[in-house]
C-alpha cells in the first residue's frame, strides 16, 4: 500500500497511471465523489494488488472465488466497490490478492453504527469488521432499557460473519449522556439486577454476540460500582460464550480529574471486561479550540498508561472518522465547531480552493478557508484525519 500526497498539477488519472491502477478504483477507495479534480495536500491510499482478474461472460463472484482459492469475504475486502454484494460486470477489474499486512499481524476491528445507517455503507464496511457495535440501548427514568429497532442491522452483520454487539449507554430519552441516569443505575442494587436480567434476555432474543458498556459522566464515588456491574454482567453472559466490552475515557494516570474520567477505573474495568476500548479522540471537539481530534502525543500517553494497568491483548484503540470546522477567532464559551466526516472535509477544501496542510506534531491534516458573509469574510479552520494519521 502506498500513501500518496497530492501535488500541484496532479490529477486522479495521472496518479492512477503512475501506479498502474484506474481512476475509478482510486476514486472509490478514497471516497472521491468528483474525480475531475484533486485537492493539493490530500492523501490518497493506493493499493498494489499481487493478483487481479478481469470479469468475463458467465463469471460469478462465487466461481471467481473458487477458481482462485479465496473466500468471498476476501474478494469483498479487496474490492469495496462491490458493496458486499455479488454484482459484477463483464470487463470489471477485480483485485484477487493483496500483500499480507505488515508484520503479518491480524487485528480485531470493531465499528459503531446506528440502526438507520445507509445500507450501502454498512455492506461495504462489514467485510473489514470483527464486531459491529449497534448504538445504543439507553436508560429510562425508571432504570429500564430504552429499546431500538435493531433487527435488520443484526441480521445484516450476521450475513457477513460479523459479531453484532449490543451497546449499553447512559443516554436518556433526549439523546444525551446523563450522569443522573448512570447514578440511578449504579446506586440501586434492585435496578441493577433487573438491568442485568434484561440485558441477558435481549442478547439472547435479538441475536447479539455480546454487550459493550459505554457509560459516561459517572460520578467518582460510583467507579467501583460501575466495574462491579460490568463484572456481574460478564459472569452471567460468559458461560454462554458472550463477550463483554467496556469503553474508557482517555486518561494518562489514575488521578486524572473531571467527571468524564473519575468514574472509569482502568484497572478495575480492565479486569471486569473481556476487552476495553480507549476513547482516544475528542481532543479537538465542538466547544474547544481548533486542534486535531486525535493528536498523536496525547493518544500515545493514554496508550502508555493503558498498557501499564490493563493486559495489552485486551485493549482496542478508538480511531475517529470525522473532523471539525471552526470559525476564527475562537472565543471560549461562545464558539461552536461544526462536525463533518473526513471525506466531507476534503470535499470542503476542494470547494474552497484550500490547500491541505499536515501538522507533524499532531500527525493530522488541516486547512483554512474564508467564508463570505453579509458581515464580511469569516476565517475557518478545519482539522480532520486521513491515511497518514490513522
Amino acid at each position: 500500500m502506498v500513501i500518496y500526497t497530492v501535488r500541484p498539477g496532479d490529477s486522479l488519472y495521472s496518479v492512477a497511471r503512475r501506479y498502474g491502477t484506474t481512476a475509478r478504483r482510486l476514486a472509490f477507495d478514497n471516497g472521491i465523489n468528483d474525480p475531475s479534480f484533486l485537492t493539493v495536500g490530500e492523501s490518497l491510499v493506493i493499493l498494489e494488488p499481487l493478483q487481479t482478474y478481469t470479469v468475463r461472460m458467465g463469471d460469478t463472484l462465487n466461481s471467481i472465488a473458487t477458481a482462485f482459492g479465496v473466500s468471498l469475504d476476501e474478494l469483498w475486502r479487496n474490492n469495496p466497490s462491490l458493496l458486499g454484494s455479488d454484482n459484477i460486470e463483464v470487463g470489471q477489474l477485480l483485485y484477487i490478492t493483496l500483500p499480507s499486512p505488515e508484520l503479518d499481524r491480524s487485528i480485531t476491528v470493531t465499528g459503531y453504527a446506528y440502526p438507520f445507517i445507509n445500507n450501502d455503507i454498512l455492506r461495504s464496511t462489514l467485510p473489514y469488521l470483527t464486531y459491529l457495535s449497534v448504538f445504543s440501548y439507553g436508560l429510562s427514568s425508571d432504570g429500564s432499557l430504552l429499546p431500538i429497532d435493531d433487527t435488520e442491522i443484526i441480521t445484516t452483520a450476521r450475513e457477513y460473519g460479523v459479531a453484532p454487539i449490543m451497546m449499553l449507554t447512559s443516554i436518556n430519552e433526549d439523546g444525551f449522556f446523563s450522569s443522573e441516569r448512570a447514578e440511578l443505575l449504579l446506586s440501586n442494587p434492585e435496578i441493577q439486577e433487573r438491568f442485568i436480567d434484561d440485558v441477558v434476555r435481549l442478547v439472547n432474543e435479538r441475536g447479539y454476540a455480546g454487550v459493550e458498556f459505554d457509560y459516561e459522566y459517572i460520578p467518582a464515588e460510583y467507579a467501583d460500582d460501575y466495574a462491579a456491574l460490568i463484572a456481574r454482567t460478564r459472569a452471567r453472559l460468559a458461560p454462554d460464550g458472550y463477550v463483554v466490552f467496556a469503553d474508557l475515557a482517555p486518561k494518562e494516570s489514575d488521578n486524572k480529574q473531571g467527571l468524564l474520567y473519575e468514574g472509569h477505573d482502568y484497572r478495575a474495568v480492565g479486569s471486569a471486561a473481556d476487552k476495553v476500548l480507549l476513547m482516544t479522540y475528542e481532543y479537538g471537539y465542538t466547544y474547544g479550540p481548533p486542534m486535531a481530534v486525535a493528536p498523536v502525543g496525547p493518544v500515545s500517553r493514554v496508550v502508555e498508561y493503558g498498557v501499564g494497568v490493563i493486559p495489552p491483548e485486551k485493549i482496542l484503540l478508538g480511531e475517529p472518522n470525522y473532523g471539525y470546522d471552526w470559525t476564527l477567532p475562537y472565543v471560549e464559551g461562545e464558539s461552536r465547531a461544526r462536525s463533518l466526516s473526513n471525506v466531507e472535509a476534503v470535499e470542503l477544501a476542494a470547494q474552497k480552493g484550500a490547500a491541505i496542510e499536515y501538522n507533524e506534531v499532531s500527525q493530522a491534516p488541516f486547512f483554512n478557508y474564508y467564508e463570505q458573509t453579509e458581515n464580511g469574510p469569516v476565517l475557518h479552520e478545519v482539522w480532520f484525519s486521513d491515511a497518514r494519521s490513522s
